[in-house]
């Protein structure tokens, strides 16, 4: 019978994610076989698993670090927005509607089953499941039908060790208020907490212990200094993208609203010759940039409304003028053609809308999502490229026929006939090793000999390494109940 235990946290952005993936690789090299499970997860940064589904890309990391393929079981409801108040529900791995946020609640219930039947089907397969909450159990308005916390902990009887975040600052009032506000049947889930995220000597912390103790009666599992790596592993919030790296090549990202699969950027982050800068809306796209990247996003026609209104589209055109290069990822990929055709008002009322005119191409969105983990080759050079296919839509023209990537459905991509504007819908390719130094090689790049693979499985050891030697994972696993 497998045991788990529910990392939960005082808030979002506690570093609940990292934690469960630096205990999946503690806990895998310890010969324990573990599985990560979060019940509802809220990105636009996703996973396409082995299974065909999708999943939030933290569930996929700390898969990684298990050592096992990422399931749609994994993260069994996932959120992706497309408005300020709507998004679209997946469940398994798969769509099911996109609901606006009053409504999301009274189908919750509906969705209740679903995860439990994702926790049973994962904890059938494994020693121990490593379960991360969202948000914070201290929004008790919306205690009635959760479905991310104390809901699923009382639903599946996990037990709960809760999270705080010190770099935030006031974490005893984090901690000690959660405990004021959750109920008794909640507040007694709670078998522990840890501290997250402390710069400096820990040590300075260790009169404030006690005092969470004494007011909660939960024992602490340790503080956690701040992990200089984190840096190194895949995103999953968008407020957790930043400029990196003072490299020569110039790098400039505009920061869509609904910017998606951004983990594109991760290994050019991690190149030394390359600086990825983060263009917020309201700045100009930097002139002396030698690349432009649009990334993708989870609603393309309102995010290329957005890029124009923020006056980018000027500054690309300038760009361009300058001898600058473009690149397009899947739904950056679709804005760069003359036009987005949606017949069937999959992103809002049917229509045709004016792309940025960049490559002759047009695309037609289609209700069908393709979902697909891929193998291919780069046409120009013959250098291996992986990763994943996600998106709506079909893009076709003259411009296709420049198509850069050979994949196993066929071409992929298109360029302008200077070669100085490319798009695709592949995300991932940065990842080859081969096809990024190849890529960067135009710009001037030297060659790092950057292993992207290594680092990631690198910086995932030395992030167990730093739990191991701060957090007493003994203790957590004696917290662990049969489930």
């Amino acid at each position: 019978m497998a045991l788990a235990i529910m990392i939960q946290g005082t808030g979002s952005n506690v570093g609940k994610s990292m934690l469960v993936a630096g205990l999946a690789r503690a806990l895998r090299r310890r010969g324990i076989n573990c599985l990560p499970f979060k019940p509802q997860n809220m990105s636009n940064n996703a996973a396409v698993t082995e299974d065909g589904g999708e999943i939030g890309r933290a569930q996929a990391l700390q898969a990684r670090a298990a050592g096992v393929p990422p399931h749609s079981d994994m993260n069994p409801v996932l959120l992706k927005p497309e408005t300020e108040t709507g998004a679209q529900v997946i469940v398994q791995g798969k769509r099911l509607d996109m609901v606006e946020a009053r409504a999301y609640g009274s189908l919750k219930d509906k969705l209740m089953p679903a995860v439990l039947d994702s926790f049973h089907r994962l904890a059938a397969r494994c020693d121990l499941v490593l379960v991360e909450g969202a948000g914070s159990p201290a929004e008790v308005n919306l205690r009635a039908r959760d479905i991310a916390n104390m809901g699923f902990a009382q639903a599946a009887n996990v037990p709960v060790v809760l999270v705080g975040d010190i770099d935030r600052g006031g974490v005893i009032a984090q901690l000690v208020g959660t405990h004021a506000v959750l109920d008794g049947p909640d507040r007694a889930k709670v078998v522990g907490f840890a501290i997250n995220k402390f710069r400096g000597d820990p040590r300075l912390f260790d009169d404030g212990l006690p005092v969470i103790s004494n007011a909660t009666g939960w024992p602490s599992l340790g503080v956690v200094p701040w992990f200089d790596g984190a840096w190194r592993l895949p995103a999953e919030d968008v407020l957790d993208i930043a400029s990196r790296g003072a490299g020569k090549i110039k790098v400039a990202v505009p920061k869509l609203p609904r910017i998606a699969n951004f983990d594109d950027l991760d290994p050019l982050s991690a190149e030394p010759d390359v600086s990825v800068q983060i263009i917020e809306r309201g700045r100009p796209l930097p002139g002396d940039a030698d690349l432009v990247l649009l990334p993708g996003s989870k609603a393309t026609i309102a995010d290329l409304a957005a890029f124009r209104a923020a006056g980018w589209d000027i500054d690309l055109a300038a760009h361009l003028r300058r001898g600058g290069h473009v690149l397009g990822i899947c739904g950056g990929y679709q804005m760069l053609g003359r036009e987005i055709i949606d017949t069937h008002g999959i992103e809002g009322i049917p229509g045709r809308h004016a792309g940025l005119g960049l490559l002759d191409i047009s695309t037609e969105l289609q209700p069908e999502k393709v979902l697909a983990r891929v193998e291919g080759t780069h046409s120009a050079t013959g250098c291996p490229v992986q990763g994943y296919e996600i998106h709506l839509g079909r893009t076709t023209g003259p411009d296709c026929q420049r198509a850069w990537l050979a994949l196993p459905s066929g071409p992929d991509g298109a360029a302008s006939a200077d070669g100085r504007v490319m798009g695709c819908y592949l995300h991932g390719l940065f990842a080859a090793d081969g096809f990024r130094q190849s890529y960067l090689a135009r710009f001037g790049a030297d060659g790092s000999g950057l292993d992207f693979d290594a680092s990631v499985e690198t910086t995932l050891d030395a992030l167990a390494q730093h739990l191991e030697t701060h957090l007493d994972i003994e203790a957590l696993l004696k917290l662990a109940r049969p489930v």
